[in-house]
């Protein structure tokens, strides 16, 4: 039977389809009332984090329809600029903190892409440099509050560490804060790596007035802090942090700047809440399925064949890292988040791994598998985006890539960068 369920995954039947009547078939061979796939469903309602995801999500898709992605591509190259390899650094902080906000690497490079990779090239940086700059800057950010990806993880490891009877160990204010240091060090080495193979600076460029641009992205420079000072300032739960957010970027795209038209709000919503409804749905029947592997003890045997073969830690997080990096290439990350982390929770609980910092190293190899050969999935956006044939964008983003892998290997096996704003 699961030939059958392969199969149609490959025919390209819906996920949650298909993961839906694999909890359905296991439940039925148990004599399970299959009511309790609805019970699941239904659980969903009893978590408070999980209100946060259409909020923020409203809020991304709402930024990257309006100017905001060229005004903040203007106020990171007026105080950035002036470094060595400037723009450079420019792509890479500006394309953290969009993708920060909107969840998605893709509709970074998308967005970003069209402003920051033209004037790359025009800047005196080769076609391939610039090219493989774009694609790796678009992953950054998904460790940064208030990332989906981030929430994500801490609702899934909430529900199944409790379904082992151990909740407690993860919040979503600490997902937050453990991506921080993690996420800076990515960008760090990657600025680092950009400033090394920038081109000399061949003439003065001029850039935007710093007072200028402050002034006209006066409106969105409150949103790092009217998200994560009000949630570390005790002014608002997550949820509430969110709702807040969509409401003040609604406001300021809509009434006050009015780069979004009223006739275009239901188009927005539609495209962002589909996204909502088939993370939700995914959700739901993979807390069933995570609930039937529990009754069945999968964990437990995965662990007993595990350890027989597999004797440290190390050697674990090292086939972790391998096994997301072929993950990402084929899974998206919200798929990636329902169906796996379920499975390799335990495992990393089995062999002293906290976590939330197995969740840290979940999100940063996920992010570097979207830039993972022959099918990641940034580089197919990149090669659509710029026009470019996808093996151009391979060797282009490769050096990018040795370089963020270093990063994730760092965050694997250096706990204390996950960790040390959370204990």
């Amino acid at each position: 039977m699961s030939m059958i369920w392969l199969l149609a995954v490959l025919l390209g039947a819906p996920l949650f389809v298909v993961i839906a009547a694999v909890a359905f078939q296991g439940f039925y061979q148990q004599g399970v009332d299959l009511s309790v796939v609805a019970i699941e469903f239904w659980r969903l309602t009893e978590l408070p984090a999980l209100e946060a995801i259409p909020f923020f999500t409203f809020a991304g898709y709402l930024l990257s329809e309006s100017g905001a992605p060229a005004r903040l591509v203007r106020l990171s190259d007026a105080l950035l600029g002036w470094m060595p390899g400037g723009l450079a650094v420019v792509t890479i902080v500006g394309s953290a903190f969009f993708t920060a906000f909107t969840g998605a690497s893709g509709v970074t490079i998308i967005a970003l892409g069209a402003l920051l990779y033209p004037a790359l090239v025009q800047g005196g940086y080769g076609q391939r440099f610039s090219l493989g700059l774009v694609t790796s800057a678009g992953s950054m950010g998904l460790l940064f509050a208030p990332a989906l990806p981030l929430i994500l993880y801490g609702v899934v490891a909430q529900q199944t560490l409790a379904q082992m009877g151990q909740g407690g160990q993860v919040g979503i204010d600490q997902m937050f804060r453990a991506g921080v240091l993690p996420g800076l060090l990515m960008v760090a080495l990657l600025t680092l790596w950009a400033i090394r193979q920038a081109p000399a600076r061949k003439e003065p460029v001029e850039r935007p007035a710093l007072t200028a641009v402050l002034r006209e992205s006066a409106w969105e420079l409150p949103l790092p802090v009217l998200v994560l000072g009000g949630i570390y300032g005790g002014w608002f739960a997550v949820s509430e942090a969110a709702a807040v957010t969509a409401a003040y970027v609604l406001v300021v795209e809509v009434a006050i700047r009015r780069e979004i038209s009223w006739r275009a709000l239901p188009r927005i919503s539609r495209e962002s809440m589909l996204l909502v409804g088939a993370i939700l749905l995914i959700l739901g029947v993979s807390l069933a399925s995570t609930n039937l592997m529990v009754d069945q003890g999968v964990p437990e045997q995965l662990f007993q064949w595990l350890s027989q073969r597999v004797s440290s830690a190390q050697t674990f997080l090292w086939l972790l890292l391998a096994f997301l990096l072929l993950l990402g290439m084929v899974l998206d990350i919200f798929s990636a988040l329902v169906l796996v982390v379920p499975m390799i929770l335990p495992l990393g609980l089995a062999y002293g791994i906290h976590p939330v910092h197995l969740g840290v190293i979940f999100l940063a190899t996920m992010q570097l598998g979207y830039l993972t050969p022959p099918v990641g999935m940034n580089l197919f956006i990149a090669a659509w985006r710029f026009e470019q044939p996808v093996l151009q964008v391979y060797r282009a983003s490769l050096s990018f890539f040795l370089v963020l892998l270093l990063a994730v290997i760092v965050i694997a096996f250096w706990p204390a960068v996950s960790l040390f704003w959370v204990q």
